[in-house]
């Protein structure tokens, strides 16, 4: 049972209001404050209104440009044109328009589910109930679960949008909210000859002004004005009769007068004609406007109902944006257990004040479900109770409050409150007589589902039997279940509240080293009231406090003093729990810490181990290169093909050995193995750079023990002379040098070797053409170079490759290419940065044998394909 006024004032909750209209919009916001913002003891109620709070501080967050905030109250407006021909103002109707813009884009959004499909009502479909047979009816569907905010979507049911009157609007008013000239064709020609009227009357002003300048007659500052709606001339007094024409008025100081000259009387006239046809044209598009609205005037003000519960709506995000206001969890039996709960009230008064805001913990819940405070005065008990009730308040009033998202809320029936002094002289009540009929009224009503918040319980009377009266009266609240919030300093509430299992002890703290409350609530413990610590940081003698103590009795004191021991040791031990349970927290998170370190340091070997993977492979394709090289020459070079087989099994071998090893993770294995096979390529480099013991064999015949020794001249390497590769004996012709290498003649086989390779030698003798096939050209090579031509691709890519990798590549597939006699090949670099094209180009303007190189064609790949020509 509440009495709202009495209530609200009591504990904040006008001033709540008054926060509230603050930010409203416009009235249609105040007036739902005012009338629509009430208590409620309906679960579902409180729910629903809750859930649109928490929605509409989410859509405004989110989906802030979905509509404009123009919340205007046309209700008088629409009320007025109610009887016929009565009609809307422009600026009625402009601020209509607007409203109904707000509306449509709000319920069009929300109509709408989360995969952006508009949600389409049921009453859309006027004519299925003639297309479908009698006794038929279609099933309900609940489209708000499937809209994004279901608790607003269910707020925009039965409202409506009027968007042909939105365009009829706009077909009669500018962006400005005026009548445009083409609402009518009627207005349209009235407005035309109002135009051309007033220019020929500014032109003949004009004229009438030139010639009384030029008579001296008025200044060379003086312009036409307007006066009771008619164009004048302002002259001096004593001019007045130069310029003949009609006195209209003259200035306050008697120095000017307006004349209308005669020639311009008429065309005034003209003028206040049509503007009076303009209005009459105006009222009448108004009025049609009007009566085309009448028809719909209940509909608009259900809109209008809609957007001012939108109004409240934004306001209420904005408040609880201001004051850290949340949904909490709500139940449906009473509970009350809130975490660090504000006073949103004293929160912004110590926010103007730049001072600090100590949060409340305040629980009823379980068993014990009145909770009693105890402590000093000034120390808090007021405040914590005021806040309980507050925020309880406003949550069944459906407003988020500011607490903790952890905090837990129940529905009470009843709030029930005794706060302050209610003494009354026209009721001839004293305030002990009226705190004992706000108790009766309690003992009277209240139920398991009620909250009873009783300040200063029992006082008022003589304290014994005032401490008496209340423990009996506490008796009854607890056979009647209620929860309840008492402050009280008697010492047998206490002790009630210590052997009864539904009555809990809290007890206010206070600083006994600062002398000073702490404002802090703590429950399981009653508090003292530190009578004695107070009276002397007051200043009280000392003698007269001794003798107040030697009046209650020692035990009395001691006790006390036990009380305030208990209650610091207590601080005591929480705060050594709290620091512990600090310690194990940054305990736990350093842990964390380590194991994500840890874990991101294996990823890390991971991630090296992969790229070391990848640089041995990348080592091994270049090994690769370097050992068809090496086979190549000792093709060139006419080596035995037992060599050039074994070259290649040991590689195969040494492949799918570092396949095998990866499989298996054996990451040392691949060093192991690149140290061999860089061991492997020294010691072949040893091999060819040291003299041949033997001359090398011909392919497929006997070595020619009868070549003649060739000797080193130690000339420089030209083109046209003769060289030979370092360490063999066939003398080849050098055709072109490209850069660091040599394109070189070996018999009818032309050959790319780098210039560190080669030496010069002398000519050798000269030999027939039956002598050079047979001596450079066996069946097998012919054989092995067209089985070579067939297994050839005129394309390369080169993409994922590094710059040296790739050019090596590059420069053995253009060697094959001219060795096979290829015309046009293709090398696939990809487009990137255009760094490796660069680098591919570069290297191809130094071939001898490349005539010419572009980009693909833009349908083959354009620039990240290089096409060249060959010799």
């Amino acid at each position: 049972m509440i009495y709202p006024d009495h209530f609200e004032r009591k504990i904040g909750f006008t001033e709540v209001r008054t926060l509230l209209k603050g930010r409203c919009m416009s009235t249609l916001g105040t007036e739902w404050v005012d009338q629509q913002v009430r208590f409620s003891d309906n679960y579902e109620e409180v729910r629903e209104a809750l859930e649109q709070a928490r929605e509409f501080a989410a859509f405004m967050t989110t989906e802030e440009d979905v509509y404009e905030e123009n919340f205007y109250d046309v209700r008088q407006p629409l009320m007025r044109i109610r009887p016929e021909r009565t009609y809307l103002e422009e600026l009625d109707l402009f601020d209509l328009k607007r409203s109904l813009q707000t509306v449509v884009s709000l319920v069009t959004f929300l109509r709408k589910t989360e995969d952006d499909e508009e949600v389409v009502d049921q009453e859309i479909d006027e004519d299925s109930d003639e297309t479908e047979g009698e006794g038929e009816s279609k099933p309900v569907v609940d489209y708000s679960e499937r809209a994004k905010y279901p608790a607003l979507y269910r707020m925009t049911e039965g409202i409506g949008c009027f968007p042909q009157i939105i365009r009829r609007i706009d077909t009669v008013l500018n962006k400005y909210g005026k009548i445009k000239d083409t609402a009518t064709p009627e207005l349209l020609s009235i407005r035309h000859n109002l135009e051309v009227t007033a220019r020929s009357i500014s032109h003949s002003l004009r004229s009438i002004i030139n010639q009384a300048q030029a008579d001296g007659y008025i200044d060379r500052d003086v312009s036409p004005t307007l006066r009771d709606g008619r164009l004048v001339i302002p002259v001096a007094p004593a001019l007045k009769r130069k310029i003949k024409g009609i006195i209209h008025d003259e200035s306050a100081t008697g120095k000017t007068v307006f004349i209308e000259p005669t020639a311009v009387v008429d065309a005034n006239n003209r003028i206040r004609e049509l503007k009076a046809a303009e209005k009459r044209e105006i009222i009448r598009i108004l009025q049609i406007l009007s009566s085309e609205i009448r028809p719909h005037i209940n509909d608009i003000l259900s809109s209008m109902h809609f957007l001012a519960h939108i109004d409240y709506l934004r306001a209420l995000a904005v408040f609880s944006e201001n004051f850290g206001a949340i949904v909490p969890r709500l139940q449906r039996e009473p509970r009350l257990d809130w975490v660090e709960a504000r006073h949103p009230l004293l929160q912004q008064s110590l926010e103007r004040h730049n001072k600090k805001m100590i949060p409340l913990n305040i629980t009823l819940r379980d068993r014990a479900r009145i909770l009693l405070i105890s402590g000093p005065n000034a120390g808090g008990k007021s405040v914590c109770l005021k806040t309980a009730g507050l925020l309880q308040y406003m949550l069944q009033c459906g407003m988020p409050v500011p607490v903790k998202e952890n905090s837990t809320a129940g529905i009470f029936e009843d709030i029930f409150i005794d706060i302050g002094d209610e003494q009354s002289l026209e009721n001839d009540l004293s305030t002990y007589s009226s705190h004992l009929l706000n108790m009766k009224m309690m003992m009277k009503h209240c139920t398991s589902k009620s909250l009873l918040l009783i300040d200063e319980f029992g006082s008022g009377t003589e304290p014994q039997i005032g401490g008496a009266m209340a423990e009996a009266i506490l008796r009854r609240f607890v056979e009647r279940n209620a929860c309840g919030i008492i402050t009280t300093h008697y010492q047998n509430l206490k002790h009630f509240a210590e052997s009864t299992p539904s009555v809990a002890n809290g007890a206010m703290l206070y600083d006994r080293s600062q002398m000073q409350p702490l404002f802090v609530l703590q429950i399981g413990n009653p508090g003292s009231s530190f009578a004695v610590e107070i009276a002397r940081k007051i200043g009280l003698p000392e003698d007269v406090i001794q003798y107040a103590a030697d009046l209650v009795g020692k035990d009395y004191v001691m006790s006390d003093k036990y009380l305030q021991d208990i209650v610091r040791d207590k601080v005591y031990w929480e705060n050594k729990r709290r620091n512990i349970h600090d310690r194990e927290k940054k305990l736990e998170q350093t842990i964390a810490k380590y194991e994500e370190e840890l874990s991101s340091i294996s990823k890390e070997k991971k991630e090296v181990l992969s790229d070391a993977r990848q640089e041995a492979e990348r080592l091994l394709q270049e090994s690769n290169a370097r050992i068809e090289n090496t086979i190549r020459t000792i093709k060139e070079s006419q080596a035995d093909k037992e060599r050039t087989q074994l070259a290649r099994r040991e590689l195969q071998d040494f492949r799918e050995e570092v396949k095998a090893n990866d499989k298996a993770g054996k990451d040392d294995s691949i060093a192991r193995k690149m140290e061999q096979i860089r061991r492997r390529q020294e010691r072949k480099k040893d091999k060819k750079n040291a003299p041949a013991a033997t001359s090398p064999t011909t392919l497929g015949q006997t070595p020619d023990t009868s070549a003649p020794e060739v000797k080193a001249t130690g000339q420089a390497i030209t083109p046209g002379c003769y060289v030979r590769i370092k360490g063999q004996t066939t003398v080849g012709r050098v055709e072109s040098i490209q850069g660091k290498a040599a394109r070189v003649l070996f018999g009818v086989m032309i050959t790319t070797v780098p210039l560190k390779r080669l030496e010069t030698t002398t000519k050798p003798a000269e030999e027939s053409s039956i002598s050079k096939v047979s001596t450079f050209i066996s069946r097998e090579t012919r054989d092995a170079v067209y089985e070579k031509k067939l297994r050839f691709r005129p394309e390369i890519d080169l993409r994922g490759m590094h710059g040296e990798e790739a050019l090596t590549a590059v420069h053995y597939f253009i060697d094959d290419a001219l060795l096979l006699e290829q015309r046009r090949v293709r090398i696939l670099h990809g487009t990137g940065t255009g760094a490796l094209r660069s680098m591919i180009r570069q290297y191809l303007s130094t071939v001898g044998g490349v005539v010419n190189f572009r980009d693909e064609h833009v349908q083959f790949g354009g620039a990240g394909i290089t096409v060249v020509e060959l010799s």
